[in-house]
């Protein structure tokens, strides 16, 4: 009996034993799959963070190149000078790109085929709208940095449109739309500089007031649009035979001016009689006529006849008034 129970316990602690062990492999296999989990939540959040990481660096640098992107812009657009614009872009490119040199060409230029073959230049062409402006060409930039390069070259194709667009505006509002010389405001600013210049440095300079002579009675014979023709030939016969430093502008109606810096009384006779022989000589073709006209021209000298601007337009109005006196297609001095 004893031995009965004896093996019956036996068998019991057994299978109890055999038991417990499948529990404890089931328990085993369920950590183990749970670290397998934990192991791939942990996987799954590392490279979650490794996305995040990445995302937010992705934006650090987006960020920063758009605080690049507006501060060149922002100190371009204090420039309404093309070569001014140019400095303050190649400063502004060295501070973000290594470079050995970089210079602006034209859109005419010449050089750019030879540099775009030419070892360790990159060159970048410079477009607005679908106008090349001009070329940027860079010895020694790297290749990572050229993507910065492209980015910031169209910051500065975009700070030049701006300065051509302005520079156009000012040509605009200082240039009389039918003649192509400057308005009379713009030549009576510029009489005020070189005058205050000729003061400082004690030199001379001269003034014309040219006028077309009969320029009624063309008006009259061959109509208003013949007559628009002559200003315009005029304008443009003077702008042609005076120099680059002088300065031309329409005074008003028929009577066109010219300033002449760094001009005495023998060289404002010069200057004048070079005008006079150019118009006399030209034939201007009006639509269906043909017409030849003359000018006459009365000139005046600071200091010789007087150191006030409104004198001065007054004294070579009245020499002006002579040589019509005269018989026009003159030209006269004041006082002599």
């Amino acid at each position: 009996m004893i031995l009965l129970l004896f093996s019956i316990t036996l068998v019991y602690v057994g299978l109890v034993m055999i038991h417990a062990k499948g529990v404890a492999s089931k328990i085993e296999l369920d950590t183990y799959q749970g670290v397998l989990r934990a192991e791939e939540i942990s996987q799954k959040l590392g490279k979650k963070k490794g996305n995040l990481d990445a995302q937010k660096e992705n934006l650090q640098a987006e960020a920063l190149e758009i605080f690049m992107l507006y501060e060149i812009t922002k100190e371009i657009t204090k420039s309404f000078n093309e070569s001014e614009a140019f400095e303050i872009f190649k400063r502004k490119l060295h501070e973000h790109v290594e470079f050995k040199e970089c210079c602006f060409l034209g859109s005419l230029s010449r050089e750019v085929k030879d540099l775009r073959k030419k070892e360790g230049y990159f060159v970048f062409t410079l477009q607005s709208k679908r106008k090349k402006i001009g070329y940027l060409a860079i010895e020694g930039v790297s290749e990572k940095d050229k993507e910065k390069v492209m980015i910031l070259g169209h910051q500065f194709a975009l700070a030049l449109r701006r300065v051509h667009l302005y520079e156009e505006i000012e040509q605009i509002a200082i240039t009389d739309s039918l003649t192509e010389v400057h308005t009379r405001r713009h030549v009576t600013e510029r009489f005020q500089e070189e005058l205050k210049r000729s003061k400082a440095r004690n030199i001379r300079m001269s003034f014309l007031m040219i006028d077309v002579d009969f320029f009624k009675k063309f008006n009259d014979q061959y109509g208003h649009l013949t007559g628009d023709q002559i200003l315009r030939e005029t304008g443009a016969l003077i702008k042609e035979n005076i120099r680059e430093i002088d300065i031309a502008g329409r005074y008003g109606g028929e009577e066109f001016c010219v300033i002449l810096p760094d001009t005495g009384y023998q060289g404002a006779q010069y200057a004048a009689e070079r005008i006079r022989k150019a118009v006399e000589d030209a034939v201007i073709k009006a639509y269906d006529a043909s017409v030849k006209i003359t000018v006459s021209i009365g000139t005046s000298t600071f200091p010789d006849d007087s150191k006030k601007m409104d004198e001065l337009i007054d004294k070579a109005d009245w020499a002006l008034y002579r040589a019509k006196k005269k018989g026009r297609n003159k030209v006269c001095s004041f006082g002599i």
